[in-house]
């Protein structure tokens, strides 16, 4: 029979029968849950809970446990340290005001910063809190780090890209502002002028000149490509044509021709003898 079916240990206590025969009784053993070191044989364990080895009152006020007893909690007792002995609380830390302690009094955080010395009845400890009043940023025993991120503001507008380098309070204005690619520009301490120069793309290709008369980001397609002999195109790459008859391929006495003008098609002009119509040379060769 298991002996742990009826909980003879009781709550907070774990109980384990190591042998369940009938003719075998009272050995069951209690341990307690917060303590496994604890244990008794046959009979509930006497089980101890300080609350006040989690430190619940802080450094500063003593703690005190009466009963100690997993089964009573919340019923430590925090007391403020000289001269507010008399300042007590139950289950949570006391308030003590009332000393003359105040670290704040000194003003060890400086201007531009706000003190508080949470616990002006004890002796300095150097818990006191600097808050910074323009920017952000606390820190306690130390004046704080104040910071402003100029960028927060969004000075430089939605389509450029804001950096702040110096985020000290006493650094304002060299933040600086830059244009997303593919546009360029950038300015400190307020918006860049962008620029798009549409030729940076090379729209044009190889053998082409590229020009962009006005680089502005709101003027697209204006951009002229220009090819070696002059054709000229704009807002796409130019059709360059060669005639190839332009250097008298043919020599005196013939009429050249050439029916296919592309930059890619060369030798395809033609030669005719001008004293016979009927004498023609079409691979580009002359008579």
């Amino acid at each position: 029979k298991d002996e742990c079916t009826s909980n003879p240990c009781g709550t907070g206590q774990t109980c384990k029968d190591a042998n369940t025969a009938a003719n075998s009784l009272n050995d069951y053993t209690c341990t307690c849950t917060n303590d496994n070191s604890i244990v008794k044989k046959g009979a509930p364990a006497t089980c101890t809970l300080d609350e006040c080895a989690a430190n619940p009152c802080g450094a500063q006020q003593t703690c005190n446990d009466p009963k100690q007893s997993p089964s009573s909690t919340g019923d430590y007792v925090c007391t403020c340290p000289a001269p507010n002995q008399a300042i007590t609380s139950t289950g949570s830390p006391a308030t003590c005001t009332g000393g003359s302690n105040d670290e704040c009094a000194s003003s060890p955080c400086g201007a531009g910063q706000s003190c508080v010395d949470p616990d002006t009845a004890s002796a300095p400890a150097m818990d006191y809190v600097c808050t910074c009043t323009t920017g952000t940023g606390t820190a306690t025993g130390t004046p704080a780090t104040c910071e402003t991120d100029e960028c927060k503001s969004n000075p430089c507008g939605p389509s450029q890209t804001c950096v702040d380098p110096n985020k000290a309070v006493a650094s304002t204005g060299d933040y600086t502002c830059s244009c997303q690619a593919p546009q360029k520009g950038t300015k400190a301490g307020g918006p860049a002028t962008c620029t798009l120069n549409e030729c940076d793309a090379n729209p044009c290709g190889t053998g082409q000149t590229c020009n962009d008369p006005t680089t502005s980001p709101t003027t697209t397609l204006d951009f002229t490509c220009t090819c070696a002999n002059g054709v000229v195109a704009t807002g796409t790459a130019a059709t360059c044509e060669v005639d190839e008859c332009v250097s008298n391929p043919c020599g005196a006495g013939q009429t050249c021709n050439d029916p296919n003008k592309a930059k890619n098609s060369q030798h395809d002009y033609t030669c005719t003898c001008d004293n016979d119509k009927t004498i023609v040379q079409t691979d580009g060769m002359h008579l």
